[in-house]
């Protein structure tokens, strides 16, 4: 297990009861608000996964990519994480140029790619209405990612993308937001861990240039070379 001493460790197990699974079960009751938009997705779309979407990759990871929540028409279709999102279309095939993913991208078959010394979770599990979780949804779940990061036993590098996720993360972690503030590329080292974060990779982001390939591609190949190195 990756050593987890001082405030990160007892972060995690105040977080995280000794109950709470890495995974909610799909069928998750915990806010209400998100229940009823997954019950009426579920109504329009009968053929979706409609659920609360679990983590996806290796449970051996030294990688952890943290998103915001599934997206309606991708992960909340899929059940996969980005997939069939449209930040899925830059997430996915950068990982493969990394070597952190093979197989086929493809939406319509979303395990014909399998992850690498990697996994994808969201610090919301569930969609939520216009793409916004609440506050008190993102502190819910929050137990869930104590969970997720606590399971993992190899785990050296977390990737937040966007400020919800990092700061969720960073909260999850036992840090003060002002001690680790979100930047594009920032590196805070956390007791063994080290988390970095990247622009969301949205389509307004990559859309109005806030986030380019370029840029995103700069952030994997620093993760790259500090897996590389350790």
């Amino acid at each position: 297990m990756t050593s987890l001493d001082g405030r990160t460790a007892e972060s995690l197990r105040l977080a995280n009861d000794s109950d709470t699974p890495p995974e909610p079960r799909p069928d998750c009751p915990l806010c209400p608000r998100l229940v009823e938009f997954r019950q009426t997705n579920a109504e329009k779309y009968p053929d979706w996964f409609n659920g609360a979407v679990p983590s996806f990759g290796e449970l051996d990871a030294r990688l952890l990519i943290v998103g915001l929540a599934p997206g309606l028409q991708g992960a909340n279709r899929t059940g996969v994480p980005f997939m069939g999102d449209y930040a899925g279309d830059l997430l996915y095939p950068t990982l493969m140029k990394f070597g952190l993913a093979r197989g086929e991208h493809r939406p319509e078959r979303p395990h014909a790619l399998e992850l690498v010394d990697c996994m994808i979770s969201n610090a919301v599990r569930c969609v939520p209405p216009a793409n916004k979780p609440t506050t008190a949804e993102i502190k819910e779940c929050r137990r869930f990612l104590a969970a997720r990061i606590a399971s993992l036993p190899r785990l050296q590098v977390i990737l937040a993308l966007g400020r919800i996720a990092h700061d969720s993360v960073v909260r999850t972690l036992g840090l003060k937001l002002k001690d680790a503030p979100f930047g594009h590329g920032a590196v805070h080292e956390v007791d063994g861990l080290t988390l970095i974060d990247s622009y969301h990779c949205s389509r307004y982001n990559t859309n109005t240039g806030v986030l380019t390939t370029e840029m995103f591609e700069n952030v994997f190949g620093e993760i790259a070379g500090r897996l590389q190195r350790r």
